[in-house]
């Protein structure tokens, strides 16, 4: 008790705050307990608790000893700290953590040449981020830091995101420095102490292996033995796979951690061929990562170009690699079919050139034929919901909400921005959003919530590049596409015999996923959305 206020400044002012009204139970786990669950508010002094003065008293279930545990504020207890000595959980009476759930962690030194600080991890910024790359730091090693500063511009799997200081301190070292590339989610990119002076000490530090992988080392889903596990894992060096026959099994059974079964089902890796470096041969993260790492070496000498061909090996971005993997999952997981239509857009050509100079007097932006496309095929979604769906494997989910995904095409990538409630939207609305979003992916400064959330996507190769007709590959969890080809003017039989018009006409196709969408729901969607181009002012009603 003493060694951890020594170390942290804000335990030191812990007999300042027994008496604050809002508090917290700080729980101190015996060594030997094999599981550190916190203690909840509804039970501390229920079946493993007794009042003793302003104090409480517990009971370990796993080795009968009293543990004491002492109250403190909620801000003082708001992080889950951590020592080789002594670990604790803290939970706030005031149930603000529900079942003590661990919020941050702070690490201290077992020697004496390192003071208390806080390890900052690469954040999971997207649904779907598995690493990321350090585009610039904001502040510098020695600033002071608040929270909700900005410390450093991370470029995520979807765009650059803006990563907040969440504690105050001093930015002590930045272990990930600009253009760092690859950094996994919850690797160490940064220290950060509580003291000024303590900046120096810092100088020539370096992550540990252990430490940049917390997660890995001790997931919550699996109920592990800390005291034995941590002396072999401390031992063990970097760990290697190796391809082999024997499987990490007892019986039948295939040990692996979480986060290693996710990484090997994302890149297809057959955990039986894998052994496990882990306690009894658990399979970990790094074993899936020293895999896949063998396997592209591999690859790259296979990938060799023949001699005397002149060539240059451009390095993927994150979105680049994203897009790649998420297409091919969608071409390989979804049975795709195609649904064309040509509609005449005479009217819809006329109503934008009315529409315009109103926008050009009030100073909106001007509506382009795609807002138009955009409102038409929320509309449709509106009338044919089904269409506005996903595939759940035990059930199909349709949306209440109709957001249209718009895919942008920049030089980082393929971006699709999300216009929300597109069917309640007006033109001049959508035309507006549509060009911020677009300028903003341009600028590789979209946030999260700017391409999250979308239900339905729209591509249009047709006014842009002056493509007729294409498909497009669906968007999951999406379940269609819609594919905008350039209007073209085409010679169509008059209203009396022997005359003739000319007329305009639009390409659209529809990519279906059929587990979702049958031929004929995706049909009387396409039936909807042409009616609406051909009679536009329905669209106004």
């Amino acid at each position: 008790m003493a060694l951890l206020l020594r170390h942290s400044r804000k335990l030191r002012r812990v007999h300042g705050v027994l008496d604050c009204e809002r508090g917290s139970i700080a729980r101190h786990f015996s060594v030997a307990a094999a599981k550190e669950d916190a203690v909840s508010s509804s039970s501390v002094h229920g079946e493993y608790g007794k009042k003793v003065g302003r104090s409480s008293i517990f009971l370990d279930r796993q080795s009968e000893k009293d543990l004491h545990a002492f109250k403190v504020s909620s801000r003082e207890a708001r992080g889950s700290y951590s020592s080789k000595r002594m670990p604790i959980a803290a939970t706030g009476v005031n149930s603000l953590f529900s079942c003590g759930q661990v919020v941050s962690a702070r690490h201290f030194s077992s020697g004496a040449d390192l003071p208390p600080h806080e390890a900052i991890g690469m954040p999971s910024l997207s649904p779907t981020m598995t690493e990321g790359n350090i585009a610039k730091w904001v502040k510098k090693e020695g600033d002071k830091v608040s929270p909700g500063e900005v410390l450093c511009e991370v470029e995520t799997d979807k765009a650059t995101v803006e990563m907040e200081c969440m504690e105050e301190g001093y930015l002590a070292k930045i272990v990930c420095g600009d253009g760092a590339k690859e950094i996994k989610v919850g690797e160490i990119i940064a220290i950060t102490v509580e003291e000024e002076g303590d900046i120096e000490k810092f100088k020539d530090y370096k992550a540990s292996s252990s430490a940049a992988a917390p997660a890995e080392s001790k997931p919550q889903s699996e109920p592990v033995e800390p005291k034995e596990e941590k002396k072999e894992v401390s031992k063990a060096p970097e760990p290697t796979a190796t391809k082999t026959e024997e499987s990490s099994q007892s019986g039948d059974r295939l040990f692996s951690s979480p986060v290693a079964r996710k990484l090997a089902e994302d890149n297809n890796v057959p955990l039986s061929s894998l052994k496990g470096t882990g306690p009894d041969g658990r399979i970990l993260k790094a074993d899936i990562e020293d895999y896949l790492s063998s396997a592209a070496k591999g690859s790259k000498k296979e990938a060799a170009a023949a001699p005397g061909l002149g060539y240059v090996d451009l390095p993927n971005t994150q979105i680049r690699k994203v897009t790649a993997n998420r297409l091919l999952q969608s071409k390989q997981t979804i049975p795709h079919y195609y649904l064309t239509v040509d509609s005449r857009v005479d009217k819809l050509i006329k109503l934008r050139s009315e529409l315009n100079p109103m926008q050009d007097a009030s100073g909106g932006k001007k509506i382009s034929i795609n807002d138009l496309v955009i409102k038409a095929a929320a509309l449709a979604l509106r009338k044919v919901p089904a269409c506005n769906s996903s595939w759940m494997n035990d059930f199909i989910r349709q949306y209440h909400n109709v957001n249209i995904n718009v895919a942008v095409q920049t030089e980082h990538g393929l971006f699709v921005p999300v216009v929300r409630d597109a069917d309640k939207k007006g033109l001049a609305a959508i035309a507006d959003e549509v060009k911020q979003l677009a300028s903003r992916a341009k600028d590789n400064s979209l946030k999260p919530e700017d391409y999250e959330g979308g239900t339905f996507t729209v591509s249009n190769l047709g006014g842009p590049f002056g493509i007729k007709q294409f498909c497009a590959i669906v968007n999951p969890p999406q379940s269609a596409i819609l594919a905008i080809g350039s209007a073209e003017k085409r010679v169509i039989p008059g209203a009396a015999e022997g005359q003739y018009e000319i007329g305009s006409f639009m390409s659209a196709t529809l990519s279906c996923d059929h587990r979702v969408i049958d031929g004929a729901m995706g049909a009387e969607w396409l039936k909807a959305f042409k009616g609406y181009l051909e009679d536009p002012t329905t669209m106004l009603l």
